[in-house]
C-alpha cells in the first residue's frame, strides 16, 4: 500500500513515518507529568514536529505494565483540552486510547486523524463508531491487560499467533466497513511478551505484515525489553537502544515507527535512507 488514509491527510508510505509520543499522563513509564498540561504538551508537540515527527499520538492513559486503572472520565479530561490545539499544527493527529466512549468525544471535537487502539477495536461499538468516521485505525495485539499482562506471557508460536490474530482483526474491520486502506497493525512489543518474543517479533516484521495485510507501526521506544539487553535500568536513558531498535524495525519493513526521541531517530532513519540510495 502506498498511502494511508489517514482522516485530514493521505499520507505516502514511500518512506519510514516518525509518529511522536505525547503522554498527558502523570504516570506513562518514561516521561509521565511532564506534559498533562496544555501549554506543556502543546510546547512539545511542535517541539517534536520540527524535530521531524511525521504524526504526534496523544494518550490519556498509561498502559505500561502494571499501570493502575484509570476511568474514561479522567482519560477525556486529560485528552480533550490539548486536541483543539493539537489539530492547528499540519500533522495528523493519532488518539491512543481503547475505548468506545473516549474515540466518540474526541471524534466528535474534531481534530483526530488515527485511533491507535491496543485492543484493536475490540470495546463494544468500537467497530461500528469507526466505521462511519474519517480516520485511520491501527490495530494492536496485547495478551491481557496491562495490569497482569507480564506475569506469565506464553506463545506457542509468537509470530504465527500474533500475525494470526492481526489478520482476523484487520478482516472484522473490513466486515464493519472499515477500507483496508485505513488500516495499520501493531505487533505490541511489551503487551503481553517476553524478551524472547519481542525480539521474534521484531525479527519477523515483514511475516508480520504479510499475514496482517495492512501495514506495520512498530513501537519499542524506551521499553523495558531494550533495559533487558543493555542493562540500562532508566527508561529516559536508552536512547541509544531506542534509536537502532527504530532503525531495525523500519530496514525490516515498518512503515511507522512510534519514539519518544524524534530527533535522533529521524537522523537515523535519514543517514539510512541516503545510504540505500547512493550508486
Amino acid at each position: 500500500m502506498s498511502e494511508l488514509l489517514c482522516g485530514r491527510f493521505r499520507l505516502p508510505l514511500t518512506r519510514p513515518l516518525v509518529m511522536g509520543i505525547l503522554n498527558v499522563t502523570p504516570d506513562s513509564f518514561s516521561d509521565g507529568g511532564r506534559f498533562d498540561r496544555v501549554d506543556a504538551a502543546l510546547e512539545r508537540a511542535r517541539q517534536m514536529i520540527a524535530e521531524g515527527a511525521d504524526l504526534i499520538d496523544v494518550g490519556g492513559e498509561s498502559t505500561r505494565p502494571n499501570a493502575p486503572f484509570v476511568s474514561p472520565e479522567e482519560e477525556l479530561a486529560r485528552v480533550l483540552p490539548v486536541l483543539p490545539g493539537l489539530a492547528g499544527l499540519g500533522v495528523p493527529v493519532s488518539l491512543d486510547t481503547r475505548r468506545t466512549v473516549v474515540m466518540r468525544e474526541a471524534l466528535a471535537i474534531g481534530g483526530v486523524d488515527l485511533i491507535n487502539d491496543v485492543s484493536a477495536l475490540e470495546d463494544d461499538g468500537a467497530l461500528e463508531l469507526l466505521a462511519s468516521a474519517n480516520v485511520a485505525v491501527c490495530l494492536m495485539h496485547k495478551q491481557g491487560n496491562p495490569d497482569t499482562m507480564q506475569r506469565d506471557p506464553r506463545y506457542a508460536d509468537v509470530v504465527a499467533e500474533v500475525g494470526g490474530y492481526l489478520a482476523r482483526r484487520v478482516a472484522l474491520c473490513e466486515a464493519a466497513g472499515i477500507a483496508r486502506a485505513r488500516l495499520l497493525a501493531d505487533p505490541g512489543l511489551g503487551f503481553g511478551k517476553t524478551l524472547a518474543h519481542n525480539l521474534a517479533l521484531l525479527k519477523h516484521v515483514p511475516a508480520l505484515e504479510q499475514a496482517a495485510g495492512v501495514p506495520m507501526l512498530i513501537g519499542l521506544s524506551r521499553k523495558s525489553m531494550l533495559g533487558a539487553i543493555t542493562g540500562e535500568a532508566v527508561p529516559a536513558e536508552r536512547l541509544g537502544a531506542s534509536v537502532a531498535g527504530a532503525l531495525l524495525a523500519a530496514q525490516r519493513g515498518a512503515a511507522i515507527v512510534r519514539v519518544h526521541d524524534v530527533k535522533a531517530t529521524r537522523q537515523a532513519l535519514d543517514v539510512w535512507r541516503a545510504l540505500e540510495a547512493a550508486e
